[in-house]
């Protein structure tokens, strides 16, 4: 049986009134390898100037991050398995258990894509039954990165089928790291297997604040970026 999430959302459709609205949808990513602390301090910044939900970083920044963001509303992410999704399971437990002792609220976990289109599916879903449960125990979110890019359309309905069964509070559509990211299409077909029981990331190559109302209009109730200054100003510019 899947463990409920104390600080799972009410899912529904976000209303994006305003660039306010729009805002409190992202999550501010910096997962560059050379992103240094003075970048991640300034990303934990700019999330509370602009009210995101979050900031999305490296695991080696959590602690740093929930120290700086404390006293505010934003909520701090981390990856695990990143970018890949090969590790071993008892590694990602490992990554997980340090990056929730250092206050993480939200884990995106890359999904083991080779095991996946290997047929191995009580693997994949042993593995995500144990980081969602883990996750659950610590009062934080559990979102299943699927490289959508990486996978057929029978592989894209199955990751999200077992993402549901396993009480996963979202499904990813990308880590943006890989051959391409979020489309609409993809989004609308994971919002059509998982209803709205669940959230739906976009992430990957949204830059535009066009690209983001398209993601929204398809099914996405979250949005990573590392652009969402420019969007949020881009919104708001053209709101007069």
């Amino acid at each position: 049986m899947a463990v409920s999430s104390p600080l799972a959302p009410a899912f529904a459709a976000p209303s994006l009134t305003d660039w306010r609205s729009a805002a409190a949808i992202i999550e501010h990513s910096l997962l560059k390898p050379e992103a240094t602390r003075s970048h991640v301090m300034a990303l934990c910044e700019e999330a509370v100037r602009f009210g995101f939900h979050s900031v999305v970083i490296n695991p080696t920044n959590v602690a740093a991050a929930v120290l700086h963001l404390r006293g505010t509303q934003v909520k701090v992410g981390t990856v695990v398995g990143f970018t890949l999704g090969a590790n071993l399971t008892i590694v990602k437990m490992a990554e997980a258990e340090a990056a929730l002792r250092d206050g993480a609220h939200e884990l995106d976990m890359v999904m083991n894509i080779g095991a996946l289109k290997s047929g191995e599916r009580r693997l994949v879903q042993s593995e995500i039954r144990s980081l969602t449960r883990l996750a659950h125990r610590h009062g934080a979110l559990l979102k299943l990165i699927l490289e959508n890019a990486l996978l057929t359309q029978e592989e894209k309905i199955l990751a999200c089928t077992l993402a549901a069964d396993e009480g996963v509070d979202f499904v990813k559509t990308s880590t943006g790291f890989s051959d391409s990211g979020a489309t609409a299409a993809d989004i609308a077909l994971m919002r059509g297997v998982v209803g709205w029981k669940m959230g739906v990331k976009a992430a990957g190559g949204i830059r535009r604040a066009a690209q983001l109302l398209e993601m929204v209009e398809a099914g996405a109730n979250r949005i990573g970026t590392s652009a969402g200054v420019e969007i949020v100003r881009e919104m708001r510019e053209s709101s007069g």
